[in-house]
């Protein structure tokens, strides 16, 4: 029988460099994370996402690798980080490594080898032009920071495509030797006790560039992926970035054959959107649209990560909506379309809304994913440029550097927040851990009564209808249980109908584990709400 862990999992996402310096010298490192695994162990999630940690100039934040068999040294060597792997798994932690496999760096031996000589076997690994393609300045991801996708290499008397950055050639997916390398890389960490890869930039990975004609794309190698890690580990999971149309969500899923997990893009735009208008409308309507996914394939439910916050699928109008509830200033939008701020900035430190906003995520159907920090509610420094604003150093004490390292914070290579209501002394994990009302104490309940409710992750789902705009009623069933979820997006309190609400079921408050006294009509049951409520409820 096949083991679908991730179905009812929490997963947490952080970045080695940025999260502990274990020997001191100022950057995060593996003996650190290790030294912190009870932190998230305590969180109460199952599951870790590494950033890229691989050998990289650190140009784009790990994803222009160098070297995909080995740790960079600045963060240890392949002996700490099987110590890791260990530990982790002691504490009932799986691994999902990030895996930028759309492109390298231009450092990258590889692509050294391929400029250098017009005959080496790697040529054929990137791709290229004698010319220079009239597309090139098409299809650009980064428009202010890049102005192309081909770039002239004076060494190959020839341009080379990136899809992102000019310094990130792209690996050629129709050669069957860079496929072949790509599996014996997952077949490698795997032995190291990974548990699932995630799958950046997925929709480019499988594109087919030539310049002398139109792009597709081969979603059938997602398939072959699949196949492999079915075959080498049966757990094994393939987690990936699509930011796509519903009507294109078969080519990533297939038939339950291909890609496991997508990170809900759509639903996450929509989530802001509905939080912004503090009406449930556009998540009804995002749920509504999305296709019933098939058995095995799941949902990444988030709500920030390291990237900003894309709301590139929304209209316009509605992109400018969110704009002026969560970033109204220049400086905290990115790229035309979206935010670069952490969630706590993002609501002013509002803890009702922040747990609002956790509380949905967590309702949603399929896997919640956690960033690094906003456990704590840590914050951001738009002082840094592009998306390293929520990069910053995790906060671990009330002492200059937030614990993070024992070298002083002017001395460490990424940045700590220093001043404010977000700085160490005011936002720190030992301090939380401490604190019984703490978000972080209060998360980690939410993260325990998640996981005691297999219905979200593996039930049927359906949203009655609500007689207040404001709220998101949310009825899943598994296995002739059912969990009922109400959200209250507004500041306004309100009471909400439930219509067609079975006689004689008694409603359990999972978070104060008691019965819920309701008001019931000839037609539904009434709840009442506070302003951005929320009710957990088994149906007895």
């Amino acid at each position: 029988m096949l083991d679908l862990w991730y179905k009812n999992a929490a997963i947490y996402s952080l970045n080695v460099a940025t999260y502990k310096d274990g020997n001191g010298d100022g950057i995060g490192d593996f003996k650190g994370l290790t030294e912190q695994l009870d932190h998230i162990a305590q969180l109460g999630v199952n599951c870790l996402w590494l950033l890229p940690f691989y050998p990289s100039p650190g140009l784009d934040h790990g994803y222009d690798v160098t070297d995909y068999y080995n740790v960079a040294p600045a963060l240890g060597t392949l002996g700490d980080f099987v110590e890791f792997s260990h530990q982790a798994r002691l504490r009932g932690l799986r691994l999902i490594v990030d895996l930028p496999i759309n492109h390298t760096s231009d450092r990258h031996p590889w692509f050294q080898q391929a400029r250098a000589d017009p005959s080496s076997p790697f040529r054929e690994y990137y791709v290229w032009s004698t010319s220079e393609p009239e597309n090139s300045t098409e299809g650009v991801v980064f428009p202010g920071f890049q102005l192309s996708v081909w770039t002239y290499d004076l060494c190959a008397q020839s341009w080379y495509y990136h899809r992102f950055y000019q310094h990130q050639p792209d690996l050629n997916i129709s050669c069957a030797a860079v496929r072949e390398e790509i599996f014996r890389i997952f077949g490698f960490w795997l032995e190291l006790g990974v548990s699932g890869f995630r799958i950046d930039a997925a929709p480019f990975v499988v594109e087919e560039i030539r310049p002398d004609r139109p792009a597709k794309r081969r979603y059938e190698f997602f398939a072959e992926l699949r196949n492999f890690l079915s075959w080498r580990k049966g757990d094994a999971v393939l987690l990936a970035e699509a930011n796509v149309a519903p009507a294109e969500l078969q080519h990533y899923f297939g038939d339950g054959s291909r890609i496991h997990m997508l990170f809900a893009f759509l639903m996450n735009q929509h989530l802001f959107l509905a939080l912004a208008r503090e009406s449930a409308e556009p998540l009804r309507r995002c749920m509504a649209e999305l296709p019933r996914l098939p058995q095995f394939a799941h949902w990444a439910q988030f709500l920030r990560n390291h990237d900003e916050l894309d709301l590139g699928r929304l209209t316009p109008e509605e992109r400018d909506e969110v704009y002026a509830a969560f970033a109204p200033t220049r400086k905290m939008q990115l790229y035309g379309r979206g935010i670069r701020r952490r969630l706590a900035c993002m609501f002013g430190n509002d803890r009702r809304r922040i747990e609002l906003a956790f509380s949905l995520l967590f309702s949603l159907p399929g896997t919640p994913v956690i960033y690094y920090g906003d456990e704590l509610g840590m914050g951001d420094d738009l002082t840094l440029p592009e998306r390293w604003p929520v990069r910053t150093c995790m906060q671990w004490t009330d002492d200059e550097a937030g614990g993070f390292s024992a070298r002083p914070g002017h001395r460490l290579l990424h940045h700590v927040i220093r001043e404010g209501p977000y700085a160490p002394a005011k936002v720190n994990a030992t301090a939380q851990q401490r604190d019984p009302d703490s978000l972080f104490n209060w998360l980690r309940r939410l993260v325990e009564m998640r996981q005691s409710c297999p219905e979200i992750g593996w039930g049927e789902c359906t949203v009655p209808e609500s007689n207040c705009p404001a709220v998101l009623i949310q009825h899943f069933v598994w296995e002739g249980k059912s969990v009922l979820v109400l959200h209250n997006l507004s500041q306004t309190s309100c009471s909400t109908e439930i219509r067609d609400f079975p006689k004689g079921r008694k409603l359990t408050d999972i978070f104060g584990n008691r019965i819920y006294d309701s008001k019931s009509s000839a037609d539904g049951t009434a709840i009442a709400l506070d302003g951005y409520g929320y009710r957990w409820f088994r149906l007895d």
